[in-house]
């Protein structure tokens, strides 16, 4: 079922991607936490537009310097290859709506499919899957612009009624958001229930 979700999700966003937008359907943190293949929390240290030699596609590699590791395997520093960009002192340009951006020197919480055949790899749900880092009261704070109870209250959460697993993910006692801000969780909090959702 897990594969068949990804699956979809994937099909939905190349087919997207090749009409020049991007349309996909949300995805809780559930869903996020166990389709990933990496996940972890680092900075973005460059952005890099190249013509892509294997696909022959403008491309853009962003490189993050690691800070944690919460699934899979990563080193100190990671790449990811992302379609379009600018070409550098050139008109020549791709952009795709809907494929997320880094911004050099911000923080963020990664969520990554495995890369594609051509080596791509956006977030998985595109924005949704790329949680920015910020500072709140002296607080990390991580959001990625939809309310943290909707990515806990969805059909798959529903489904487990009243089990212990319901009650560990409640949005209210697992990941409070940030009063008056409803879109964010703590930093510490967000990454203790991923790391529980993604079994690691």
């Amino acid at each position: 079922m897990l594969i068949r979700t990804l699956l979809f999700f994937t099909v939905t966003a190349f087919c997207s991607l090749q009409a020049g937008a991007t349309s996909v359907l949300p995805v809780s943190l559930q869903q996020l936490s166990s389709a990933a293949e990496l996940i972890f929390h680092g900075t973005a240290i460059s952005n890099e537009v190249r013509l892509d030699e294997v696909s022959g596609r403008v491309a853009t590699f962003t490189t993050f310097a690691v800070t944690d590791v919460i699934k899979g395997v990563a080193g100190d520093t990671h790449t990811i290859k992302q379609i379009g960009g600018q070409l550098p002192g050139s008109r020549v340009r791709q952009i795709i709506r809907g494929v997320p951006r880094f911004s050099v020197g911000a923080e963020y919480v990664v969520f990554l499919p495995p890369a594609s055949s051509l080596g791509f790899s956006s977030p998985i749900g595109l924005s949704q899957g790329r949680f920015r880092v910020l500072q709140h009261n002296g607080e990390a704070v991580v959001s990625n612009g939809r309310p943290i109870a909707a990515l806990l209250n969805t059909p798959q959460a529903a489904s487990l009624g009243s089990t212990p697993q319901a009650a560990q993910f409640s949005p209210a006692a697992v990941l409070p958001a940030v009063p008056g801000e409803p879109s964010s969780a703590g930093l510490a909090e967000f990454l203790r229930v991923v790391r529980g959702m993604a079994g690691d």
